[in-house]
């Protein structure tokens, strides 16, 4: 009998890993250095001995490398991965109004595809801050002062603002701290696999895509439900 199910294959999980470690870097470094600590070595910066502007320069240029990557050598997967992301399905805003009290009790509302609507929506604002990111980051690398200089540093900063609650809700969330979301983490770390129970939980339709059962199925449920 099935006890787990692989969610996310190998190159997945390493692009996902690299992302992660990045964009810590990056949010550390530049968390520092917006506090006004420039001349005082982070954490990271007497790890790697490398300066936090520096440090928070290549970490930039490696997360565009990733992002690189990860379109050219996944392209199969970045589609699925969009497709995925910008759906939407009924029940989608019941889904979300009960996301509350299923984050502590783990009962959560059927929904259909492979993210649910509150990481659908995550997806969508994580891309398009971190686009601007490092769009802005390449601008204000390439630019030496004067009011290109000063209005990419805004976007920046308040790119960083914006994104930064969205990252801790995305990894308290990805850690299973909540109740609800308990064995989680295992969809993308720990070797990536799951219980079936977890995944039957939190992403009942993609499970059932799995098993062959239509998605028609799953819309009913959620209308009976609603």
């Amino acid at each position: 009998m099935r006890r787990t199910v692989e969610r996310y294959n190998r190159r997945a999980r390493w692009f996902h890993a690299a992302t992660y470690l990045v964009v810590l870097v990056l949010l550390g470094t530049g968390w520092w250095l917006l506090a006004g600590r420039e001349g005082r070595p982070s954490p990271a910066a007497r790890l790697t001995g490398v300066a936090d502007t520096d440090l928070h320069r290549w970490a930039g240029w490696a997360l565009t490398a990733v992002a690189f990557a990860a379109v050219t050598l996944g392209v199969r997967a970045a589609r699925t991965f969009v497709r995925e992301s910008i759906r939407y399905d009924r029940g989608d805003a019941t889904w979300l109004r009960r996301w509350p009290a299923a984050a502590l009790t783990g009962r959560f509302p059927r929904h259909e595809g492979h993210f649910d609507p509150g990481q659908r929506i995550a997806n969508v604002l994580l891309v398009l801050l971190l686009l601007v990111l490092v769009g802005s980051g390449v601008g204000l690398a390439r630019v030496d002062g004067g009011a290109a200089f000063v209005w990419l540093d805004r976007v920046h900063r308040w790119a960083t603002y914006l994104i930064t609650p969205v990252l801790l809700g995305h990894i308290l969330v990805a850690a299973g701290v909540l109740p609800g979301y308990r064995g989680v983490a295992r969809s993308m770390h720990l070797g990536g696999r799951l219980s079936v129970d977890v995944a039957r939980r939190l992403w009942p339709g993609w499970l059932g895509a799995r098993d062959g059962v239509p998605e028609r199925a799953g819309h009913q449920k959620i209308s009976e439900e609603s």
